[in-house]
């Protein structure tokens, strides 16, 4: 089992130089009680959130270049890409020049989750990955700023990739921009602040 989990990883670890980046390795991990996710603020190439869902002992990732939204009107176009290993739940900083996705890293949200039909504790593991294997996730979210009912759905499309971020209406749905509480949850810096702080560093060397 531990093998086939690993090779999730491969992926995630054939892109990156763990000489050059400060990003974790490519670990197998799991939370010790409830299930968690996070959010990471990340200004590549093109600035974008990465949303990333425990499961199966490592981060399931989509790119969502909008970021996520509090509103249900708006659906989010979210990319899935590569597996990331459970530590990666902590990562902020700057990803190095020459490096795969480089750019400065926040954690901009954090928290727990749960499926949101979900009944028997017995078989979580099992019901997340048919969802996912279905092509449609609903969970609730308990994070710092994004709360209440979610949906992930597969669209239809020649890129198997894509899905859709949607905001379920409940109690929790607001029309205003989350996006505007933009400090870490973990840091409480910026990327701005980030950025400062790569630039004072490079001088003093």
């Amino acid at each position: 089992m531990i093998i086939v989990f690993a090779m999730s990883l491969k992926e995630y670890s054939k892109k990156r130089n763990f000489n050059s980046t400060a990003e974790p390795e490519g670990e197998i991990k799991k939370s010790t009680s409830e299930l968690i996710f996070v959010v990471q603020k990340h200004a590549a190439s093109h600035l974008h959130y990465d949303f990333r869902l425990e499961m199966d002992g490592v981060l399931k990732s989509w790119a969502i270049p909008k970021g996520p939204s509090m509103n249900p009107a708006d659906k989010r176009l979210a990319i899935m890409v590569e597996d990331h290993p459970y530590s990666y739940k902590d990562f902020e900083g700057t990803i190095p020049e020459g490096n795969y996705g480089a750019g400065n890293v926040v954690v901009w949200d954090n928290g727990t989750y749960t499926l949101a039909d979900y009944k028997n504790a017995g078989d979580l593991e099992t019901k997340l990955k048919s969802d996912l294997q279905k092509g449609h996730l609903s969970f609730n979210l308990n994070g710092k700023k994004l709360k209440g009912e979610f949906a992930l759905v597969k669209l239809k499309t020649k890129q198997e990739n894509t899905w859709l971020l949607i905001k379920s209406k409940d109690q929790y749905a607001i029309d205003e921009d989350v996006l505007q509480q933009d400090k870490s949850v973990l840091s409480d810096m910026t990327l701005e602040d980030l950025e400062n702080m790569s630039k004072k560093n490079d001088v003093i060397l």
